[in-house]
């Protein structure tokens, strides 16, 4: 191979890496100036009226929680897309009461905007899953559960409208189904929900499997006891709803949670990055 061969080589080789790097680099980076410049646009007043109308918990955070929530719920209503189901019409209402309570998850962090997640159906009210099994026997059995929300690892989550509603009223019940399926959404970024969300660090991970299943456990044994539970009893059905379940009391019932699990609610403080208690 001659000097001038080696040079048009090594030339060649640099252009392939470069080009693989401004193909790796210039996505992200697309979608991050596109988010600013959402982000730096007027909070539109109607937006801001349906808040302070509909949600209690909005009028009750910290007056750079609020800008920082109105600039997540930006991004949110222009990234997701909502379809309505069963007659159920979208309007602003719809997107910003939604997204103002799954945006409450992310604040404080570095945050994707739930990545994985692409649509959100609505329906009116409840509505019926359709569920498959096949027993040891290869015998498949079906079933219809009524649901108010649902949570996909494939990219949906579907809600109830007037649960969404209810929950958005009430900021003191420990009942929201939109924090709690974005609970789920926040569970499964990392696979299947299991209770344990991403984490960094083996310690961190640690710590979390130790306070998390302690205080599942107890729930669980309080359930089974039938005695009255910490947490909603549901929570006690699997770790990833005890997640979804613990979640709904940090963000609604945060002087209950602490006082019956601290270390729980440390935990979960230490994840969402808030304090609800100082709300």
């Amino acid at each position: 191979m001659t000097p001038l061969t080696s040079t048009l080589a090594l030339a060649a080789l640099i252009a392939v890496l470069l080009s693989a790097a401004l193909w790796l680099f210039a996505d992200p980076l697309r979608t991050a100036l596109r988010r600013r410049r959402i982000r730096a646009r007027p909070f539109p007043a109607e937006w801001r009226r349906l808040l302070q109308q509909n949600m209690p918990a909005w009028r009750a955070l910290p007056p750079d929680l609020q800008q920082q929530l109105r600039r997540r719920i930006q991004v949110f209503v222009a990234e997701k897309r909502f379809i309505g189901c069963d007659g159920m019409v979208i309007t602003d209402e719809v997107r910003v009461l939604i997204a103002a309570q799954a945006c409450l998850l992310i604040l404080n962090r570095p945050t994707d905007y739930f990545a994985g997640l692409r649509e959100i159906l609505v329906y009116p009210g409840a509505f019926a899953v359709t569920r498959t099994e096949t027993d040891a026997a290869g015998v498949q059995h079906a079933w219809r559960r009524v649901h108010l929300g649902e949570s996909s690892s494939r990219g949906q989550v579907v809600l109830a409208w007037d649960a969404v509603l209810a929950g958005a009223a009430d900021a003191t019940d420990g009942h929201n189904v939109v924090i709690h399926e974005f609970a789920h959404q926040l569970d499964q970024e990392n696979g299947e929900a299991n209770g344990a969300p991403p984490l960094r660090g083996a310690a961190r991970v640690a710590r979390w499997a130790a306070v998390m299943g302690a205080a599942y456990a107890m729930l669980h044994q309080q359930v089974a006891a039938h005695e009255p539970p910490v947490l909603d009893p549901y929570g006690a059905y699997s770790p990833a709803e005890f997640f979804a379940v613990a979640t709904e009391s940090f963000f609604e019932r945060p002087q209950h949670l602490a006082a019956a699990l601290p270390e729980a609610y440390s935990e979960l403080s230490s994840y969402y990055r808030v304090n609800p208690l100082v709300w």
